[in-house]
């Protein structure tokens, strides 16, 4: 049996501790919203590990408590657009014809916008909040699912188990959702990973313009965007949640690459 390499064991540990971090950011630290007025702008101390923002709040509570709000956007639109992608991508390429061509072109005409701009014409008007935002990132990944299905299931169209399954009197539906599917299903799961960080780089850059997840609510890009007027005085309010967008892009990418390696 193959060992897992160090860059499974190192991204999949990092992932494991920042799932924690979201899911039970009390373990880590306090209130994210507590305001100690007295004590704005300080820097990093034994006190507060990475410093006060400009209202006093502490900057490594809202960096923890940051994690739940802007990975589980993230989490939840690639898994949105992952169902709908890869649902639609294996229909496309186990049905063929009129459904292929149809659900293709109009994955060629998302496909055909830039991520970045696309998300920002779909959050700017759906406007701000978390459902919206997770709407807007899934719509975005929504075509890169669907070719990644759909040439998964061109290829499990043609082997001998459809046809097998067919004789015996399975319907095409019942061959699509009980075989094609589920082996198109891990080749999508893979692809939620590689693209995670792709989809934190776009969530951070639409709440860095302000179109992300309102305030007072944290999140690491609306913490950029709160930091750019203290980048001289304050450098450590953007230090720290730019260091854990790095960290959680750095995480799933490890993760992400080990996976395809085992596979190759």
């Amino acid at each position: 049996m193959r060992r897992p390499g160090p860059q499974l064991l190192i991204g999949a540990g990092l992932v494991l501790i920042l799932v924690a971090m979201s899911i039970l950011p009390g373990l880590f630290a306090g209130s994210p919203d507590a305001v100690v007025v007295t004590r704005r702008l300080e820097a990093p101390s034994a006190e507060f590990w990475f410093g006060t923002d400009e209202t006093g709040r502490d900057v490594y509570a809202r960096v923890v408590h940051g994690a739940g709000s802007t990975l589980g956007v993230v989490a939840a639109a690639v898994a949105v657009a992952g169902l709908l992608g890869g649902g639609l991508g294996a229909l496309a390429g186990f049905a063929g014809r009129l459904p292929d061509r149809a659900l293709s072109r109009a994955a060629d005409a998302l496909l055909a916008f830039p991520p970045i701009i696309l998300g920002v014409v779909l959050a700017s008007t759906l406007g701000p909040g978390a459902r919206n935002l997770i709407l807007a990132l899934a719509i975005i990944y929504v075509p890169v699912f669907f070719r990644v299905a759909r040439a998964a299931a061109l290829m499990e169209a043609g082997r001998a188990y459809v046809e097998a399954a067919r004789t015996i009197g399975f319907g095409e539906w019942a061959v699509l959702t009980r075989h094609v599917a589920r082996n198109v299903a891990p080749v999508v799961v893979q692809q939620c990973i590689i693209l995670f960080p792709l989809a934190l780089q776009i969530q951070a850059a639409l709440g860095f313009l302000g179109l992300g997840v309102p305030p007072p609510t944290p999140d690491w890009g609306a913490s950029l965007q709160e930091s750019r007027n203290y980048l001289t005085v304050a450098p450590w309010l953007a230090i720290f949640p730019g260091i854990a967008l790095l960290l959680a892009a750095a995480a799933t990418s490890l993760l992400g690459r080990a996976l395809e390696d085992r596979d190759a």
